[in-house]
Parts: structure tokens; sequence; C-alpha cells
């Protein structure tokens, strides 16, 4: 793996990678991050008796509408042409897994709209939840697995 970051010209200036040449594959991203909080806030949030109201649904929606605006948060990732969404939700004993994976076709990655997707989706349950919980805690944002495109397939070890 090269160590030269793509993202910077020889100078060190920030640049926008030039895709052009890429192929068209089908490219899929799974990200994750943990919202924890007390186990009567997960049980509020799983049955949807927050003084808010229903907050899966309204965390799901954030997660999809924030994937398919990512290009216009994170400067340097390429607008894409995103085919699907999906966030979803498991509950822990005191705390909530957002799961979000995108799926696009397309000639770059999708791990920063799953990211982004993850961690929106995260943050609006933080903001569902303040009013019972302020010390809510959204954690463990990272990447699972990716695949498509000239790098291939990778998935992060179980253990990780």
């Amino acid at each position: 793996m090269s160590e030269k970051l793509t993202h910077l010209r020889e100078d060190g200036s920030a640049h926008m990678v030039d895709v052009s040449d890429k192929a068209v594959t089908k490219r899929v991203a799974t990200a994750q991050a943990l919202f924890t909080t007390r186990p009567e806030v997960v049980q509020m949030l799983m049955t949807g008796n927050l003084p808010k109201g229903e907050a899966l649904g309204t965390a799901r929606i954030a997660g999809i509408m924030a994937a398919k605006r990512t290009w216009e948060l994170i400067p340097l990732c390429h607008p894409l042409p995103i085919s699907k969404v999906s966030v979803d939700f498991e509950a822990q004993d005191s705390a909530v897994l957002v799961t979000a994976q995108v799926t696009t076709k397309g000639v770059t990655g999708v791990e920063m709209e799953a990211l982004t997707a993850a961690s929106v989706a995260a943050l609006t349950l933080y903001d569902m939840v303040k009013a019972v919980d302020k010390q809510a805690e959204v954690t463990e944002v990272k990447v699972l697995a990716k695949s498509g495109g000239k790098s291939g397939d990778w998935a992060r070890d179980a253990g990780e």
C-alpha cells in the first residue's frame, strides 16, 4: 500500500482527486456508530416513548439524508449517485448499535457516506434523548466493510 496521501499535492496543499479514469463498479460500504445511554432510555427509544416522540424513524431518515449530502459536508468527497442507504438499530443493554450501509454504482467508494449516515443517525438519537439523559454518548464510529473498486473487498476483523 502506498504511503502517499492522494488528497495532497506535492507541495502539501489539498485537492480533489481526479477519479475520471477509474472504472465504474458496484461499491458498498458498511459503517457503525454506538449510541450509549442508560438501559431505561434504550427501552424508551425502542418503544417510541420519548418526550420528543418516536426517535428511530427520525434517526433513520436523518442518516439517509446525511449519506446523500456527504459531498456537501466533507470538502474533498465527490458527489455520488447513491443507489441505496439502509440505517438499522440494534438494542443492547445500555446502548443502541447504529449500522449504515450505502450502495452506489460509480467510480469511487462510499465509505464516507456510510460513516456520515451512521454518525448523523446516532447524533439524532442523542438529540432525541438529551432531555432524559444528558450523559448519552456517540462512540465507536468506524467502517466495518467495503466492497468494489480497484482495491477490492475489505472487512474489519471481528476483534477490532
